[in-house]
């Protein structure tokens, strides 16, 4: 049976001022990399086989933060796992948005990747996974609306009510009838 445990990164400056994130390279604040040590405490009770993470920074130094606690268990880093391109917004409050796009700004073409094409990755990522590491243990840290999109696709069913904080777990597990989301947006560990 595959586990996964879906992670996202710890908080940013950028997190902290409302600014689109998207794909810059943005590092953990120092709140952020004490939530990744909680984080880490509390999965290094826990047993796991796999790291998966995306290469920026943020999800980058999550990641390590566990596999010290894990024992140095190995980080896969794969750039399927980065979160949405945001164009134009990257680095852009909502006000900023408003003011320099209007309240259309949603509607036009700035830039932000495609849903389709993030479930895409997702989907490719996972294939990838569910055949090179089957009935595994896997951890995934990555971002919020990247995790969205895939837990979206792996379990239509599951509605999730709240944003995903930063250093949550959620676990998914694949059975026989599909995957089945055990926990969701989890930080007991602050």
């Amino acid at each position: 049976m595959t586990q996964i445990g879906i992670i996202r990164h710890g908080r940013t400056a950028w997190n902290v001022e409302r600014r689109a994130q998207g794909s810059s390279d943005i590092p953990l604040d120092e709140n952020g990399m004490e939530e990744a040590q909680k984080l880490a405490d509390r999965l290094g009770e826990e047993e796991w086989d796999l790291i998966f993470a995306s290469p920026l920074k943020r999800a980058r130094q999550t990641a390590e933060c566990v596999s010290v606690k894990l024992g140095n268990l190995p980080i896969i880093f794969d750039d399927r796992l980065v979160e949405v391109n945001g164009g134009l917004i990257e680095g852009t409050t909502e006000d900023e948005r408003l003011e320099k796009w209007g309240e259309g700004w949603r509607g036009l073409d700035l830039g932000i990747e495609k849903t389709d094409d993030v479930i895409q990755r997702g989907k490719e990522f996972l294939e990838d996974l569910l055949n090179e590491h089957p009935d595994k243990k896997i951890l995934i840290v990555s971002h919020g609306l990247f995790i969205a999109h895939f837990l979206k696709q792996l379990v239509p069913q599951f509605e999730m009510k709240e944003a995903l904080r930063n250093t949550s777990v959620s676990t998914l597990i694949k059975g026989e009838k599909g995957w089945s989301c055990e926990m969701y947006n989890c930080t007991k560990h602050l």
